[in-house]
Parts: C-alpha cells; structure tokens; sequence
C-alpha cells in the first residue's frame, strides 16, 4: 500500500469511488479537511471487499506512518460524532447518517486499536487526537471540548438514549466494540493504577454528566438483561473462501456492508452463536467502568475541580477520584418497588430504575460466566437495595445452585471465579433470615453432586456440603489460606442458624475437624523435630521451623473455628439437629486428644458436656438386640425434648464480615480484561500488554490478580476470632 492515493499499494488505476482507493486514501499521506467532500464518500460507500490479515496490517502500518501529519484519526471521530448526533435527531429511521455511523465507527476501530496498541510512550498525544493548528474548525466543535470528549460523548448518548431494534443493533453492536477498544489503552498499564497512567477515552466517559452516565448504566444492563440478537435483515455470517480468513459480512441492506477487514480484528469465530454479543460487550464494558479509578497527584488536586472522596488518599500523595458509573450502579433502583428514602434524603444523582426481578433471573440463569459472578458481587456489595431484594427472594437457589456448582466443580474453575463465589456466599451469610431460609428450602435432587444420591436435601444442607467439599479440595490441591477462612468464615455465620442438618452434611462436617486435626498433628510432630535438632543441623534451614510455627498457628485457628461451628449448633439449635448429635457421637474419639488444649478446652468442655448427657441416656436404655442407626436416633430425637443445656458456657457467636480492600481495582481491571481476551475473543497484541503477565496461560495462572489477592481478600477475622477466645 502506498502512501498517496495516486499509488495505492495493491497497483492498477481505481475509481475514486472504490472502496479500496477511498481507504488507501485514508491511510495515505495526503490530507483531506474536516469538510471535504471525501469523508462523505468514504463514509457512504458500502464496502465488500475481502482483505486477508496481511493486508489489514500493511494498512494499519501505512496510516500509522501518517497520522501524525494528516489527523485522519481525529478527524474520523469527529465526523462519527456528528454521525450520532444526526442519527439521535430521528432514531427509528434508517438515514445515511445511521450508515456513516457504523463505517465511522468501524473502521476507527480498527486503527484506533492498532495506533494503541503500538503506542511508544505514555503521552496520549501520540495517538495524533486532536486537529492540526492549520485546520479550519467548524462552528459545530466547541473549541474548549477535546475530540475524544466529543466522541465520548457522542457514543455514549447514543447508546443511552436509543433502543435497540433490527434498524439500529449493528451500530450499537460497533459502538460497543469502539467503546471496548477504546478503553484498551489500560492494557498498557501495569495492574496499580498511578498518576502517569493515561487513560483518555475512559477519563471521557467518566466527566459526562451524571444524567448521562445513568443512562449508560441502564442501558448496559437492560442489554445484559434483554440479550438481544441480530435478526435476519441485520445478521452476521461467516464466509470464508479457499486460502481466505474469515471475514465479517452482514447479510441485507439496513446499514453498510463491512467486509473491509477480517473478522478476527473484533469477534472470534468461536464464540457460541447461541451468545448475545451485545450482552456480553455491555457486561464487560459495565465492569471496567464501575473498576476504574483514576489516581491524581495531591498537587493537581488543589488547583482543580476534581471531586475526590474523603477517605480516597490511599497512597502518599495521591488521590483517587470518585467514579460515576460505580454510584449509578450502587443507585440502582428496583422499578417495581417505588420506596420512599424514609429520612427524606434527596438522591446526589438520578436513580437508575430497572426490574430487579429481570436482572436476578437472568443472574441465574447466566452464573456458569466468571462475568456474572463478578456483576453479582457488584451488586451484593455495592447496591443495597439488590442485596435486600435477593435475601428476600423465596427461591433463592435460583442463584444458589449455580454458585454451589462452581464450587463442586473447582477443579475446571479459575481460582479467581471461586475466590468470588465465595465471598458472594459470605456476604449473604452475613444476614440472619437468608441462613434460616436455606434449610428451609428443600431440593428434590441434585443431578450435578455425583459422589452420592443427594434426595430431598435442603439448600442449607448442600451449602454446607459443598463449603466443606472446597476446604478438602483446597487442602489438596490450592492450599490456599484465604480460601480457607471464606469457607471456614460462612460455614461459622449459618451455625447458629442451622436447621436439621442432613446426616450427610452432619457427617462431613465432623470429617472436616477430623481432616484438620490430622494436618496438624503433621505440622506439630513437624515442628517438634526441628526443634530437636541440634544448631548445626538447622543452621542451613533457619526458615523452616519459623514457617512451620506459622502453618501450626493458622490450622490451630481453623481447628477453633470449626470447634466454634460446632458449638453453635449445640448451643443454639441442638434440639433441630439430631444427625449432628448423632455425627458426633459416632465419632468422638477424634475431639479426644485436643481436651486438654488451651484453645480448644473450653469449646470442647461443652462438646463433651453434650455427649455425655445423651450417651448417659443411651447407656441407660434398655434394649434388646444391636444398635442401629435408626434406634440412636429414636432415643437422640426423645431425650433432645428433655434438653436444657445446663453447664453450657455460652459463647459470643463468631461473626465473620466481608470487607473490599482499599485498592479493589488491582484486582478486578487485569482480572476483566483476562476475561476479555479469553473469552471474549478481543485480540491484543500480547507484547503490549502490562496489564498482566502474558507469557503465562491466562485461563490458568491469573498470575497479576493472584499476585494482589493477599491484601483483596480481607475478612475481619482477626477482630471476630479474639472476641471468641
């Protein structure tokens, strides 16, 4: 390709109406105003076209050699912002501006995603975004309003102001994708935000008007919701020819017809046709803006009117500004439900009203995606009024289920997917009513749980299953102490609340202070010989026995929790559980060597106190023939009636809350744009990525996100275990 439109690079003289003259034009060296007659043509002209990757990149590598002289970029943006404008006057008719705006859009996509892609330093003025001084400016651009504000703008109001329908779903389909690309210059940054990080699509979007940006958020979940689909006189096909990519071709005539560059540059082929492209751009869009925060020196801060939060100084020096699209999440309202702010409080921003009903469907329908999980959490945490709605729902193991299954299936799940379904479990265990409604739930069967035949068990039985079932897997495999105490933390809040436990999961969980007790008997037959050791033999392992004292220290801490579960069951809700009592009856003997603990005695004296009143009452009745299971628990469920706990030493209950740690969004940003990239099908070149180590399977290692867990994944642990000793 060449770098004037007399030459093109693919030879031969062309009309200037071509497709290919009109794009060898634009990434050539000759430069054409904002007002000429050419971008119109360009804009106008459908396309059908086939180019192979190497043609696209030759393209790219030509326009990237001169853009910084033309600003065709700056200028395709500008005339995609007045696409938009036009196309808001009068949504529901197809005009050539809807048209314009999907060619606009389209090929700025393109380019704008290589130019970032090979950006050579941190200043956005390399991208080339702005207008040359010599540039006449038309009376339509605000002289103090940046292009990409502009564009921004533009883009968002479109897809915030106007419905999805057959005539306009292409454009909202290339919007989004303009929106995702654009939003891909944090892909060069690394996973902690700081003030030289550049980000100026995204610092557009989050300056819009608060009206504006509830809309966007509206938008993107009713997307998320509805799922559209293309319909047959807006689809999309694959055609592909021999030695020929793939390339994307619309079938009909209700818009352009891009077939100008291969498909591979937007959508993977592979994605399911049964997805909804839309759903899933406007999920992952939604939580790379409600993650983003933009970290702002103290100095500028000071002669600025940025609004930054009062507990937002986290580093020295630097500020963290508030984030729009993260409040208008929070501010979601359930439209069906108008409450009224019982302290007259008038809301800082609109309400964002959308059917709770609708989107925790679809939630349960859709938990199987890491991408839902993290919204899920989204909204447990941060919206509560969502987190009311969901613990009020009667058939909460609409999202339940979906979430326990994730757990059972560990092995096949990213480490990040579980560390969030689990913190779910613990935000919602956090509340009284939710524990005490999922025993009483009950579950005909559980096709998916193929150790056993699970038959009428109740919901509250299999959480407790499945919770145990990821501390075994843990230890096995992850041996991971945060995943430890998030199960150990939920299994703690439910205790109290626990209403006839299976006897599977009655079973399990004396199993469980079984298989603990074991590892650290391991650890403390470990520590004893190295500390037998002479000098000599330790002088060359110095770290070990110290590292091993701190292993003995955390299973001594799980060992009191499971003793403190244990203790709740007993101390409130032992006359509702039998198969508990029966569980550890039937194997006592594994409490019997931790009696004598200083951090066990006092739980255990209650533990014993119990199973010496029923194993009194058992040795007292008479009874002809052998034990069965069936007799012990006729005479466990008779004397529970003559209960009364005397002796007992109750116990503060052991409480365990969820906190987000101050820096959320070095978790969250590489973990969305992992999901991105690999599910997704978004191409990036690997070398320009900072974001997160590349080099490493990404479905495997989410190495930047695990990397930052330790100071994520804070509980209030410490503060609940001492009020419990």
């Amino acid at each position: 390709m060449g770098t004037g439109p007399s030459t093109p690079r693919w030879g031969g003289e062309m009309s200037p109406d071509t497709a290919e003259f009109l794009i060898g034009t634009f990434v050539g060296g000759k430069t054409f105003p904002l007002n000429s007659d050419y971008w119109q043509k360009l804009l106008e002209l459908p396309f059908d076209l086939h180019w192979p990757a190497n043609r696209v990149e030759q393209a790219c590598q030509t326009f990237a050699q001169n853009n910084c002289s033309t600003r065709h970029l700056a200028k395709i943006l500008v005339h995609l912002a007045w696409c938009l404008q036009e196309s808001l006057s009068n949504p529901d008719v197809l005009s050539v501006a809807l048209m314009k705006a999907v060619n606009a859009s389209y090929i700025s996509s393109v380019f704008l995603k290589y130019s970032i892609e090979n950006l050579k330093s941190e200043n956005p003025e390399d991208l080339y975004l702005s207008l040359d001084e010599s540039e006449t400016i038309p009376n339509n651009i605000r002289k103090d309003e940046s292009i990409i504000n502009m564009v921004m703008h533009a883009v968002l109001s479109y897809i915030g102001r106007v419905d999805i329908s057959p005539k306009t779903y292409l454009l909202h389909h290339e919007l989004l994708n303009f929106i995702l690309i654009a939003m891909s210059t944090q892909l060069l940054s690394g996973p902690s935000p700081g003030p030289n990080d550049v980000h100026p699509f995204i610092d557009a979007a989050m300056s819009q008007e608060s009206s504006l940006v509830g809309l966007v958020v509206y938008k993107l979940l009713l997307n998320y919701i509805s799922r559209p689909r293309s319909k047959s006189t807006t689809s999309y096909t694959l055609m592909s020819e021999e030695n020929q990519l793939g390339v994307l071709k619309r079938v009909g005539s209700a818009a352009a017809n891009i077939v100008l560059f291969p498909l591979s540059y937007f959508v993977n082929s592979s994605v399911e046709a049964s997805r909804s492209q839309l759903a899933d751009s406007s999920i992952n869009i939604l939580l790379l803006l409600i993650h983003y925060r933009k970290c702002i020196l103290v100095e500028s801060v000071k002669n600025s009117n940025v609004s930054v939060t009062s507990e937002s100084l986290l580093k020295d020096e630097t500020y963290f500004a508030d984030n729009p699209y993260c409040k208008a999440l929070e501010n979601v309202r359930d439209v069906d439900f108008d409450r009224v702010d019982i302290e007259g409080n008038a809301h800082s921003s609109p309400l964002v009203r959308l059917s709770f009903a609708s989107l925790f469907d679809t939630l349960g329908m859709c938990l199987a995606d890491e991408t839902a999980v993290l919204l899920l959490y989204a909204l447990v945490h941060g919206n509560s009024d969502f987190l009311e709605y969901v613990l009020v729902r009667t058939d909460i193991d609409t999202l339940l289920m979906p979430l326990l299954e994730t757990l059972y299936d560990a092995s096949r799940r990213s480490s990040n997917q579980i560390y969030m379904v689990l913190i779910i479990l613990l935000i919602l265990s956090q509340d009284s009513s939710f524990n005490a409604s999922i025993h009483k739930l009950i579950l005909p069967s559980v096709p998916w749980y193929q150790e056993r035949l699970l038959h009428q068990t109740s919901l509250g039985s299999l959480t407790v299953i499945i919770l145990i079932r990821t501390v075994k897997y843990n230890m096995s495999k992850m041996r991971d102490v945060y995943l430890h105490t998030n199960c150990l933390a939920t299994l703690a809040n439910m205790a109290p609340h626990v209403h006839r436990l299976s006897s599977y999961a009655s079973q399990r969980l004396v199993s469980l202070f079984d298989m603990l007790s074991r590892k650290y008997a391991k650890l403390a037959e470990l520590k004893n010989n190295k500390m037998q050791m002479s000098d000599s033999d330790t002088k060359d392992d110095d770290k070990l026995p110290e590292d091993t004292s701190a292993e003995l220290h955390i299973y001594t801490d799980f060992l009191r929790i499971v003793l403190e579960i244990l203790n709740a069951i007993l101390t409130y809700a032992l006359p509702r559980n039998p198969e508990v009592i029966y569980a550890i009856m039937h194997r006592q003997e594994v409490f019997q060597p931790f009696r004598n603990h200083p951090r066990f005695n006092e739980l255990l004296e209650n533990l014993f106190s119990v199973l010496d009143f029923f194993n009194n009452r058992m040795d007292a009745q008479k009874l002809d023939g052998e034990w069965s299971v069936e007799k012990v628990l006729q005479v466990i469920n008779i004397n529970c009636r003559f209960w009364r706990g005397d002796g007992m030493k109750m116990f503060t209950q052991l409480r365990f809350t969820y906190e987000q740690e101050s820096h959320p969004e070095e978790f969250f940003i590489p973990y969305v744009w992992q999901l991105v990239i690999t599910r997704r099908g978004f191409s990036f070149d690997k070398n320009s990525i900072n974001l997160f180590p590349v080099e490493l399977p990404v479905e495997i290692s989410h190495a930047p996100v695990e990397t930052n867990k330790d100071q994520y994944m804070q509980l209030n642990v410490k503060e609940a275990m001492e009020s419990s000793v």
